[in-house]
Order: structure tokens, then C-alpha cells, then sequence
């Protein structure tokens, strides 16, 4: 049988996203039937990675979360497919990331990923990425990632994108002094949406120098299937990298 929402296990301690159904940063959570595979790790090995919230007030210990000791944490949210954040996690043993993604069925590429690369170092939360953000201390992450998420082009839609004042606000908060923040985005409206709003984030900085800083994936970027059909379609990605300066 294959598991509806309301049939997913379920989250211990799990929370609403305080922006409201009505405000949800992404679309469905559910595309084309999973294969027996595929729902046998959604059962059995996402409950063992799964991300659980305290309760409300109190404040996730972000290191604690992995079962081997980890130098820094990092958040990767709207993983996709996961591939870029299994293969960061694979490059980077003594990191643990957190991935946050509703899209069931990019919750199990992921899982498979991990599951055949035996990483230890990865946690998933499997809901609204706000709700998550408002649990992590203050520079707690060194670094967050958002990768071609959704950009909700029609002018109606765009209190739907994840990019706000409030949003980065909150990265900011998240991440400790001299952390980056790193966005992906092959829509030029959305690189420019993004690049107004961190400018108006005063704990944000921009690191780019020169053009090619934006228009060239970053040093230790493996690339991503999105990022490929993007290409493809002769859309050129823009990569923002922007530093968190200032008191944490």
C-alpha cells in the first residue's frame, strides 16, 4: 500500500509551521507512487533520522542531534533529490547536516542515498523549514544552504517564496559569525528578489567581488540534476554566497 501524508510516521513532538497552512513555502507533498523499496526505508529508516523538536521555548542542541561527534553543523533546506546534501555529507564526515524537505518522494532518493553510502552524519526534518529555524540557537550553523527553491512566479504567489526579510533574518540569527549563507537559482527574478532582501538584512554581507563570483558554482559545488536541466534549457544558475557579519 503506498503511504499517504496522514500515513507517514509520525513526528514525535512535531509542530505547525507558524506561518499557517494558507503560507506554505512549497507545493506538494507528494508526486508518483513509491516503489515497495522506497516506501520500506520511508518506514523503517526515516524514523531513525528524523528530526524531532523540543518543545516549544526550548532550543535545539543542534551537535547532539548525530549519533558520531561533528565539528559544525549545517542546513541545507528544500534538499530535492538530495544530492547535493548526500554528497556534501559524504565529503565532510566530521560535518553534520540537516536536510529539510516536504517532497516525500525527494525524501527517499535521499534516504536511499544515505542508506547506500552508510552516512551517519545526516538528520532529515520532513516538514516546513520555518518551524525548524525557529528551534536552532542563535549561531548554532555555519552553514545554510537554500538550492532552486521554488520561485513561485506569479505575482500572486510571491508571498509564498521562502526568500523574506523575516526568513533571512532568521538565517541570519542561525548562523555563527563568519558562517555563509548560499543560495542557487537559475530565475533571475528570484536571484534579484534575493539579493534586495539580504541587503536590507544588516547582519548579511555579500561576498562577491567580481561577476564571476555569481555566475560560477561555488569551489566544492558536485553539481545537481536540476541544476542540469536548468543549463539544458539555457537558463544560467546565479550563486549567491552572503557571510554572516556582525555580533552573533
Amino acid at each position: 500500500m503506498t503511504l499517504g501524508r496522514d500515513q507517514l510516521p509520525p513526528h514525535p513532538g512535531g509542530h505547525e509551521s507558524p506561518e499557517g497552512a494558507d503560507r506554505a513555502f512549497y507545493g506538494r507533498r507528494k508526486g508518483k507512487r513509491l516503489r515497495a523499496g522506497q516506501e520500506q526505508r520511508l518506514s523503517e529508516l526515516l524514523p531513525t533520522l528524523r528530526l524531532t523538536l523540543p518543545p516549544a521555548g526550548e532550543p535545539l542542541d543542534p551537535p547532539s542531534l548525530f549519533p558520531v561527534p561533528v565539528d559544525e553543523v549545517w542546513l541545507e533546506i528544500g534538499f530535492g533529490g538530495g544530492e547535493h546534501l548526500a554528497a556534501q555529507a559524504a565529503a565532510h564526515p566530521r560535518t553534520g547536516i540537516i536536510g529539510a524537505e516536504p517532497f516525500v518522494n525527494g525524501v527517499v532518493k535521499l534516504l536511499r542515498a544515505v542508506d547506500e553510502a552508510a552516512l551517519r552524519n545526516v538528520r532529515i526534518w520532513d516538514e516546513d523549514a520555518t518551524a525548524l529555524l525557529a528551534a536552532l540557537p542563535d549561531a548554532s550553523l555555519a552553514r545554510v544552504y537554500l538550492l532552486y527553491p521554488d520561485p513561485w512566479p506569479k505575482r500572486r504567489q510571491r508571498k509564498r517564496r521562502f526568500v523574506s526579510d523575516g526568513a533571512l533574518a532568521e538565517i541570519a540569527r542561525v548562523i555563527r559569525p563568519g558562517g555563509v549563507f548560499r543560495f542557487a537559482s537559475d530565475i533571475d527574478d528570484y536571484a534579484g528578489w534575493t539579493l534586495v532582501r539580504a541587503a536590507r538584512c544588516p547582519d548579511l554581507a555579500w561576498t562577491a567581488e567580481a561577476a564571476r563570483d555569481w555566475t560560477q558554482p561555488w569551489s566544492d559545488w558536485p553539481g545537481t540534476r536540476y541544476e542540469a536541466k536548468a543549463l539544458a534549457a539555457g537558463r544560467p544558475p546565479s550563486y549567491l554566497e552572503f557571510r554572516r557579519v556582525g555580533p552573533a
